[in-house]
């Protein structure tokens, strides 16, 4: 096994970020020489180059530079978690580092986290926001600890927590044309060959709809898709319009549904449903605070459910 320390790995870290030498020095409060040095036992460690340098002295990454820092990334984050766990920390210390999809970011996390600080008092979180698969990925490369997805990508590699039950809808302009098919019971299938705005591939909504369309025998080709969006108000904003109709979750068009500006159609009598996760890679160590949070979840899907 290769042999190489965790600051070595934090150095390279480091200037793969701030794509500099000079500034990672500064931030790590070490030499340049220092950097350098850590850099090139790092490379000798692993036989491989990880950083370059262009014509005008900026630094950037090898592919092999590429597919190590993920791995460096994770790293330094479990041995953060480990070091709060020994510390015995009670909820204070490092911010919870969370990743959340569209629909659990705006519809699910802003509750939960009101409640959550309510009880542990000075707790800080950092949120970053992308499709489910952006999530995944940001989980492996340790830039985010705990996710809320709302799609099951990696069932062998993540643990998943099913937070919640959310239901999709055809989603159509409140005018006469719809207003008649809504008095016939048309159901959202039914539509599905209407002029689409479609949610952005990856995201967990766009995967549900897949998954339900190859089960009817339909494809992408069959449907009339005029655009793809990735964000849900512009999306209900379009199809209030008239642009098109739109397969969205119901918690994010209940307003709109209530002052009269959309309609919606259940998809069929069984109707389509899918679960907002709670997600983190099955290997991390969860920190005292995570864990704590991580709980906290749990209990709060429960009485949901109850």
């Amino acid at each position: 096994m290769s042999e190489f320390s965790l600051k070595q790995i934090q150095v390279f870290v480091a200037v793969a970020e701030l794509g500099s030498f000079t500034q990672a020095a500064q931030a790590l409060f070490l030499s340049q020489s220092t950097v350098s040095a850590h850099l090139a036992a790092l490379e000798t460690a692993l036989s491989t180059r990880l950083l370059d340098r262009d014509a005008r002295r900026r630094v950037r990454l090898t592919p092999e530079g590429e597919r190590v820092y993920p791995a460096a990334k994770k790293i330094l984050a479990d041995c953060a978690a480990l070091e709060e766990v020994l510390q015995n920390q009670d909820g204070a210390g490092l911010p919870l580092l969370l990743g959340a999809s569209t629909v659990p970011a705006q519809y699910l996390l802003p509750e939960l986290l009101a409640q959550y600080m309510k009880q542990i008092t000075g707790v800080r979180y950092h949120l970053r926001r992308g499709d489910s698969a952006q999530i995944h990925k940001l989980l492996h490369s340790g830039s985010v600890r705990l996710g809320f997805v709302g799609a099951m990508l990696e069932p062998d590699s993540m643990t998943y927590f099913p937070m919640l039950e959310d239901h999709l809808v055809m989603c159509t302009a409140n005018n006469p044309h719809y207003q008649a098919l809504k008095k016939q019971n048309v159901y959202g299938r039914d539509l599905l060959r209407e002029p689409t705005v479609a949610r952005e591939e990856g995201s967990g909504t766009d995967r549900t709809v897949q998954s339900y369309m190859r089960n009817m025998g339909l494809a992408d080709q069959d449907l009339h898709i005029v655009a793809r969006v990735d964000d849900p108000e512009a999306i209900k904003r379009m199809t209030a319009q008239g642009v098109g109709v739109s397969v969205l979750s119901a918690l994010s068009v209940a307003s709109e549904v209530d002052d009269g500006r959309l309609l919606t159609f259940p998809m069929d009598p069984q109707g389509l449903h899918r679960s907002i996760y709670l997600v983190y890679p099955r290997e991390t160590i969860l920190s005292q605070s995570e864990q704590a949070f991580v709980r906290f979840c749990r209990q709060m899907a429960i009485r949901r459910n109850l």
